[in-house]
């Protein structure tokens, strides 16, 4: 029962790919930073980015962002979609999309955090497509593109190569005040990381992804709108991280928990967790507080994923998600995860 999925075809530098707004409008809130990042998105990929009426709109309603997705989906001449940012209410999206345009005509689509209820929506119509790249966070901020991001941009729109995924050794949780001059030029408060925690047999594992943000993860399960039978993630890779909500690690192990009781976690062979952010702009903590909170979501996932499936391949502290620098993952796509050699890899293809 394993689910059948196509690989949208790759762009060409020319052609244009629309940047949408599917939950938070945030070039709307900060414009100079939206700006800065077409410049970016065009100048290194050479590709042409498409504002849709809500890019910008503030407030725009399910069903206007849900038509701008729509319209972008059917127009022939664009070759790819990214979402600016995440936000919170993307699931009353979903109801207003036409799963005919999506088939008819199947397009990379880029985007992470409120975005798994896009991407896991293209997963049931069977098209595949890149966990990560929201243009506001990682092409707009800073003084330039991440070099592991900008990689695996490239990969997701052009080129389709199998990147090895690798520890860049800094991270940041957020960047500055996006209303701050500062935004534009600097980055956020970065630090050290740490090596990734490995568990499970020494074996290696190649399969698709499905997952994402674990908060919306438990909101689509809810909804329904995941497959009866987990048998479709069968041998497949689950990819799951935390938001700047910093959820506790209790609370994640609750959600791995019902993704255990669902019959996800026997059912795929490997599971990856992201390096999670663990302060914001509201929750200040010392560099080992920061340390101590990552450790407790490590254990949280590590024993609830074992309780369920001692078998699975784990990893935890992968770049993807709510961190920076930030490597997008194919979602639908396969992974390796290879815990003999303690490497993954990533096809973009």
């Amino acid at each position: 029962m394993v689910h059948e999925l196509t690989s949208p075809p790759k762009a060409a530098p020319g052609d244009k790919v629309a940047v949408l707004s599917p939950s938070f409008a945030a070039p709307g809130f900060a414009p100079a930073l939206h700006e800065q990042a077409m410049r970016r998105l065009a100048d290194l990929t050479g590709l042409v980015p498409v504002e849709f009426p809500t890019t910008r709109r503030l407030g725009a309603s399910a069903a206007d962002r849900a038509a701008d997705l729509n319209a972008a989906f059917a127009d022939p001449e664009i070759r790819a979609v990214l979402a600016t940012v995440g936000g919170d209410d993307q699931i009353t999206v979903i109801g207003h999309l036409d799963p005919a345009l999506v088939r008819a005509d199947p397009k990379p689509f880029l985007g992470y955090s409120d975005n798994t209820n896009l991407l896991a929506w293209l997963w049931n119509q069977g098209v595949s497509g890149f966990y990560g790249g929201s243009t506001q966070v990682h092409l707009g901020a800073g003084p330039e593109v991440d070099d592991v991001h900008l990689r695996s941009l490239r990969a997701a729109l052009l080129t389709g190569e199998r990147l090895e995924i690798t520890e860049p050794g800094e991270s940041e949780d957020f960047g500055k005040d996006w209303k701050d001059p500062a935004a534009l030029t600097e980055h956020g408060e970065r630090e050290a990381t740490e090596p990734w925690t490995w568990a499970g047999p020494s074996r290696a594992v190649t399969g698709r992804t499905w997952g994402g943000c674990a908060e919306v993860v438990q909101w689509i399960l809810t909804a329904g709108r995941f497959a009866t039978d987990p048998a479709v993630v069968e041998g497949g890779v689950l990819l799951l991280e935390t938001s700047e909500e910093l959820i506790p690690a209790l609370e994640l192990g609750r959600i791995i928990r019902s993704l255990g009781e669902r019959g996800v976690l026997a059912a795929v062979d490997a599971v990856v967790v992201a390096r999670p952010p663990t302060t914001s702009f509201e929750v200040s903590r010392t560099a080992a507080e920061r340390a101590a909170k990552r450790a407790e979501q490590c254990d949280a996932a590590i024993d609830m994923v074992q309780r369920y499936n001692p078998d699975a391949v784990m990893v935890v502290g992968v770049p993807f998600g709510h961190t920076r620098p930030q490597w997008i993952l194919p979602y639908g796509g396969t992974v390796t995860v290879d815990g003999a050699r303690r490497k993954v890899w990533a096809d973009y293809s």
